[in-house]
């Protein structure tokens, strides 16, 4: 049966680690087991770091850039080469495939989002391999994913896939960095997110050219995981491990995925979307809204944190601070603030005009727990 399968690979695995040359067979491997990926029928996403290490590699940078603009010209470098590349190895076995580079404003609007599944669906359909990265040359901090970890998993959850690959410089999770502590234990599967929390230690990113670390990629495992994502941690210096997970092998470190409950639109809203604040609620607002499925009324908010605009997404937390779920507030800050703990049949008068009775829509609405 063919699967939709997205696969990161990190800088340090395309570039070689702290040398910055690129790892033309680690690469070359990747490519050929894509293509037979491809040749079985599976749809298949690339997410590819990168451009700012190649940049800096063909400039004869000695360390990576720091200020924003100077990244921004080093990729504007790196990622012509590094496609061209790509396309070069694609190309002997007759594989077309497509670039698509995206900052988080695409993610954050409605319209732009849909846009860009259905770009996805269409290469599918003409069997195009896409390959994806952030638009480094044109993102801002505040719009930035931060790391292509986070990128892989919003990408998964959006093309709806079986398998997201995180390809990195280590063989799979461990407890500890296995690096720096030799007493640390592999973990070879993971059920619960909070139960690792209390039993990993995480650390920075494995390469002074890379961003991530294991932190951004348990977070991308829960970002894909809550989307129904199976996710898996693997050695990206053995790409063929891929198949082997898939056929089976307890290769690296895999994240069992929840099932797929939610929408597209509540997958959106819960993943894709940045909070602008936070609405601090009651003890029976939050079990309303995390047992009975109920809209947010005014009545249960006892704090509003930040500055949003109505249709923006906000946070709920419970009245320990806790967050609960998200969704998109029918009214600005001020607004909030000023209906908050009355009855939604004076929202009206206190306002001066006639909008939604509730806070926030139950349809656009999503428990977090």
């Amino acid at each position: 049966m063919a699967q939709t399968i997205v696969v990161k690979i990190g800088t340090s695995s395309l570039t070689g680690g702290k040398e910055g040359t690129l790892a033309l067979a680690t690469i070359a491997q990747l490519v050929d087991v894509l293509w037979g990926c491809r040749q079985r029928g599976d749809r298949v996403v690339l997410v590819s770091s990168g451009a700012v290490g190649v940049g800096a590699v063909r400039l004869g940078l000695q360390e990576r850039p720091q200020q924003l603009a100077q990244k921004q010209a080093v990729a504007a470098v790196g990622q012509g080469h590094l496609m061209r590349m790509y396309d070069d190895l694609f190309s002997m076995l007759h594989q077309p495939i497509a670039q698509i580079l995206l900052t988080r404003q695409n993610f954050v609007d409605r319209q732009s989002y849909l846009n860009i599944f259905n770009t996805f669906q269409a290469l599918f359909d003409l069997g195009v391999i896409p390959i994806v990265n952030e638009n480094d040359t044109v993102a801002v901090d505040e719009l930035k994913f931060g790391d292509n970890d986070t990128l892989s998993a919003l990408v998964a959850s959006l093309v709806e896939a079986d398998w997201l690959f995180l390809l990195t410089d280590v063989d799979r999770l461990y407890s500890a960095d296995p690096r720096l502590d030799k007493t640390a234990v592999p973990i070879e599967r993971v059920q619960s997110l909070a139960a690792l929390e209390q039993t990993v230690q995480v650390g920075a990113a494995g390469s002074p050219w890379g961003t991530g670390g294991m932190a951004t990629k348990i977070r991308a495992a829960e970002i894909a995981t809550e989307a129904g994502v199976r996710t898996v941690i693997t050695d990206g210096r053995s790409p063929t491990n891929i198949l082997k997970v898939m056929a089976g092998e307890s290769l690296g470190t895999q994240f069992e995925p929840k099932p797929k409950t939610i929408n597209a639109r509540k997958r959106w809203i819960a993943r894709a979307l940045i909070p602008k604040g936070e609405l601090w609620l009651d003890a029976g607002a939050v079990k309303a809204i995390t047992e009975g499925g109920c809209s947010l009324l005014a009545a249960g908010i006892t704090k509003v944190c930040g500055e949003f605009q109505a249709q923006d997404a906000v946070k709920l937390c419970d009245p320990d601070g806790a967050e609960v779920a998200r969704g998109l507030v029918n009214y600005n800050n001020d607004e909030v603030r000023r209906v908050q703990g009355q009855q939604s049949t004076e929202l009206a008068s206190i306002l001066g005009y006639s909008g939604a009775d509730t806070i926030i829509h139950r349809d656009n609405l999503v428990v977090t727990l």
